[in-house]
């Protein structure tokens, strides 16, 4: 039974790719021929084939996506750095809050010990 799956898996796909290259070489056999003049910038006529201004257009899309995709990780990886240098400053200060503290509390923890003392001496 999966023997008959897979071999109708296999004849699908293989119609499907057989269907899109007949219709690819339909489609350039068509446009070839016929021409056109599109309109690029003023002034500027110039007459090419269907099949031309297709696969440039299509070449420039594909440009346009990868550019635009690229622009947008590049946006998103500047944030990110953003954030992780903001957090890292954030972390070294309170280090340095938490070492100064410390070396306050050593300085200030002997005499107010003997202070203390002091005080307690007075009590009766």
């Amino acid at each position: 039974m999966a023997n008959l799956w897979l071999k109708i898996k296999v004849w699908t796909k293989l119609t499907i790719v057989l269907a899109l290259f007949f219709y690819a070489v339909v489609f350039i056999y068509q446009n070839a021929s016929r021409r056109v003049t599109p309109w690029f910038w003023f002034d500027q006529a110039r007459e090419t084939s269907v099949l031309t201004l297709v696969l440039c257009a299509f070449l420039l899309g594909v440009i346009g996506t990868i550019l635009f995709r690229t622009t947008l990780k590049t946006v998103r990886q500047l944030r990110h750095l953003a954030e992780r240098s903001r957090a890292n400053r954030l972390e070294r200060e309170v280090a340095d809050m938490r070492t100064k503290a410390a070396m306050l509390r050593s300085r200030a923890g002997p005499e107010s010990s003997d202070a203390g003392a002091e005080a307690e001496a007075d009590i009766p």
